[in-house]
Formats: C-alpha cells, structure tokens, sequence
C-alpha cells in the first residue's frame, strides 16, 4: 500500500486511533499515580593505595595510582555482596533481607577512574541518602576485613568515603512524563494497528476508489447518502434547478450520473440499461427510476419498465394504479398502451409496470417476446428496467445479455467487494456488458452540501427543453400500437 491508502485507513478509522491513544495515555497515567514514590540520592568514594600514596618518592604515588586502578573492579563487584548489605542493615536497624536490599542499591565506577559510585533508593529521601552513606561504609568494612586486619583503615588500598549523599528533592521513580509519553505511544501503534487491521478485514465497499482497485469496474456514479431515505423510496423532481429545494445533493449526482451515461460511448450509446444490485436494500429501483426521470427531465424519451418480477415497486414509486403491466403484454393479454403510463408535464417518460407476477420469472423475462419488446422501445427512447438482485435469481443477468448493458448498484459501508464481483461474474457469465458501478448511499463529506447549494452556472444542459417531440408514439412492435400518451397526465 502507498502513503495515501495509509491515510485514507487512518481517516477512515480516525475516531478508534484516536480512542486508543487516549486510552494508552490514561492508562500511563493512572498506572504511574498508583505506584509508590521511591527516591534516590547519591555518593561516591575514592579507591587509594594510602602507603604509596603518603611516600615522598617520585614514582611512589604513580604505583599508587596502579594499584587503586587494578582494585577498582574487584570493589565494584564487592558492592553487591551480601556483608555489605548486612552492614547496612545493622547499622540503620532495617527490616528487610539482604537480598532485597541489595536490589536497591546500584554500584558503578566512570571510566578511567578509581571513583566508586553508589546510588541507593529508599521510600523517602532521608532513607536514600542514609542507605547510599551506609553503602559506601560497609564496602570500606569489607575491604579492611579481607585485605586488613579488620581495624578501619589496615588495607592497603581501601576505599575512602567522598563527600555525604544529597538529599533528594522529588522522586526518581514513577517517571510520571516518561510513563504517560510511552502509554500514549503505545496506544497509538496499537491503534493505527487496529485501523490497518479493520481495513484488510473489512471487505465492505466504502469509496470508487476500491471498487476501481479490487474488480477492474468503472464506477460511473456517486450517489450521496440521505438519511430520511433508508427506510422509504422517493421519485425526485429534475423539473426546475433549484439550489434551494430538498435532495440538492442527490438531484446533483443524478445528474452527473446521466451525464456520465451519454458519454459513456459517443459512437454507439447504450439505448436499453439494465439496473440491479447484488442485493436488495441497495437502492436499485429508486436510483433506476430517478435515473429514468433525470434523462427525461433533460429532453429524452425515457421508457422505464419494471421487470422485477420477484418484488416489483415502481408502480408504487409513481403513484399508478396496480395491476396490469409488463406480463400481461408477454403474455399477450394486453397491448402497450393499455398498461404504459407517461409521467411528467413533458410526458417524455413511459413507465410500463411489473403487472401480474408470473411463477416462472426467469422464463418470461428469457423469452423472445421480451427481447423483441425491448428492441421495438429502443428505437423510440431510451429503455431503463429494473431487476431483481443478481444473487438471488439469475433475471438481471439473462436480461443483460438481451440488452446493452448492465447497472450494478452496490451501498456504501453495507455491500462487500465479494457480492460486488459475484455480481459482474454472474453478468458476465451470460456474456452480459457491465456498463458500470453506482455507489450508493455514500457518506457525504462537510462542506458537500454547501457544494451543492451553488446554483447551476449558465450554459447547463436544460431540463425541460428537448430535441426530441415532445410525448411518445409507439406505431409497431410487441402490444400494438400507441400508448395513450395522457392516461395519467403530470403524476
């Protein structure tokens, strides 16, 4: 992954990171207030050879310094015995083993010199520096036992206490600073690992970006989300450019998405779109019938046929009447104009129903009469018709192959790369055409809705002027003649 797909995952993920690191910082914090204040305060001693060191000769002290030199590490290992911390026990009347305190004194000596350092940690700051003084005596002790007689200052060389201990003046341990720094670290790494992890595990669909990396398909729609609208279907209005009605920012991406479509092929535009979904719940059928009045606000014929036949909607969508519709022209029950209804005071579009839901779907959708129906609206206007989900029954890609392509409608943050690609295998299976991906339902980012309160600029394709005659004539074909072009004028 590139710079910017960590940045993308980061922004995508910012509120859990985010959660994280406080938490690491919280945690560092309560830790360090709940551990015990320990201090600590040093002294040093001098290794000496006194005899050498007290001769009047000239090399005399020279072979002193040599000999302090070649002591010094035997005294440093000698500070962590355990007669020196008995020493210190008895001479501060502690409680505690030797092993214990031995744990709490630290020993070291400076490179190149015959100084010996003791830091020694105790609960409070007088307890540290009596401990690192008692330190300091018993290790001259010592010295005098192993290479003296015992008395103080009978070894030959032997350690001579420096200047007392300080007394410490804040506790060196917890390192409250360092403790919450490094639990803010923590918690970031673990969060950023958690925002990668949520990204590789998360397969679900979130930007055209992904759909364009993971399955090769042109996403040629954006569609933002719009709350009040999960949980019903609305036909919205292209008839004026408002900047001030509702549905703006959808209205927008209607647009843009029917802009798309034209240019989609210059030289042999599709004239019939199949629009499904991978699932239900995607929004096929509200994006294909907004889709359908976008065209024919723009000055196209439109016809919008409803072939669900599983779950058909469109006719409540636009307010018709239930009943009679595409199966019963199948079926030859019906004629075209005694089940089509045109939509809009322009009457550019002809919405055809689902009618009577047959027991074979499949069948009828398949069957030649369908394809001859489709033929003979194309060359009147362009045909969108809704289907049912590509992985529930095979109806959307059967009709994809008769047609000139396919729509895939996939949500934003609820389909999954997986459905996505079964879809377009499914379609392609039957040598169907994916014209391309519709993301729907997608978060908008702040400052999108203030976007798309500018009015359009001058010079914008019209809505309500058309190229075509105005209504539709349909002379021959599957149905019969003409349908009625005002048998449901302006709903």
């Amino acid at each position: 992954m590139e710079l910017r797909d960590y940045l993308r995952i980061l922004r995508a993920h910012w509120m859990g990171v985010a959660l994280l690191t406080i938490l690491g910082l919280a945690v560092a914090l309560g830790w360090s207030l709940l551990q015990p204040r320990m201090y600590t305060a040093s002294t040093s001693g001098y290794v000496t050879a006194q005899e050498y060191a007290q001769s009047s000769g000239g090399g005399s002290p020279l072979v002193g310094d040599q000999l302090a030199r070649s002591k010094v590490t035997s005294y440093l290992d000698m500070g962590t015995w355990r007669v020196v911390a008995e020493y210190a026990i008895d001479e501060l009347g502690l409680e505690t083993a030797p092993e214990s305190l031995v744990h709490r004194v630290d020993v070291s000596n400076p490179l190149d010199t015959v100084v010996i350092h003791v830091d020694a940690t105790a609960s409070s700051p007088e307890a540290a520096r009596d401990l690192a003084e008692a330190w300091i005596r018993g290790m001259t002790a010592a010295i005098d036992q192993i290479e003296g007689d015992g008395t103080p200052g009978s070894a030959a060389v032997t350690l001579i206490p420096g200047d007392s201990a300080v007394l410490p003046t804040s506790p060196s341990s917890p390192n409250i600073e360092l403790n919450v720094a490094l639990g803010g670290l923590i918690g970031l790494a673990l969060g950023i690992g958690y925002a990668v992890l949520r990204s590789v595990l998360d397969r679900r669909v979130r930007s055209a970006d992904d759909i364009e990396r993971e399955t090769g398909a042109s996403v040629v729609g954006t569609l933002p989300l719009e709350r009040d609208l999960d949980n019903h279907r609305e036909v919205l209005s292209f008839a004026t450019p408002d900047a001030r009605a509702p549905r703006t920012a959808l209205t927008e991406a209607m647009r843009e998405l029917r802009t798309n479509l034209r240019f989609m092929d210059v030289d042999n535009p599709p004239r019939s779109i199949v629009v499904t979904s991978p699932l239900p719940g995607d929004g096929k059928s509200t994006t294909a019938a907004n889709l359908a009045m976008s065209l024919a606000a723009a000055g196209e014929r439109v016809a919008f046929v409803d072939a669900d036949l599983r779950r058909p909607v469109v006719a409540g969508l636009f307010g018709l009447p239930e009943g009679a519709g595409l199966t019963d022209v199948l079926s030859g029950r019906a004629r075209v104009q005694d089940v089509a209804h045109t939509v809009g005071a322009d009457r550019n579009l002809l919405v055809l129903p689902a009618g009577r839901i047959p027991p074979n779907p499949s069948e009828v959708l398949g069957s030649q009469r369908m394809r001859e129906l489709v033929e003979m609206l194309t060359t009147h206007g362009l045909v969108i018709i809704d289907t049912p989900p590509t992985l529930l029954v095979s109806d959307a890609a059967v009709l994809s192959a008769s047609t000139d392509g396919a729509l895939v409608v996939v949500s934003a943050g609820r389909s999954t790369f997986e459905m996505l690609e079964k879809s377009l295998e499914n379609i392609s299976r039957v040598n169907g055409r994916v014209l391309g991906v519709v993301l729907n339902k997608t978060p908008r980012r702040r400052g999108a809705q203030d976007y798309y309160g500018y009015a359009p600029a001058t010079g914008t394709e019209p809505e309500n002027a058309s190229a075509a005659p105005h209504g539709w004539t349909v002379v021959s074909g599957v149905g019969g003649a003409a349908p009625r072009p005002d048998r449901r004028p302006g709903v």
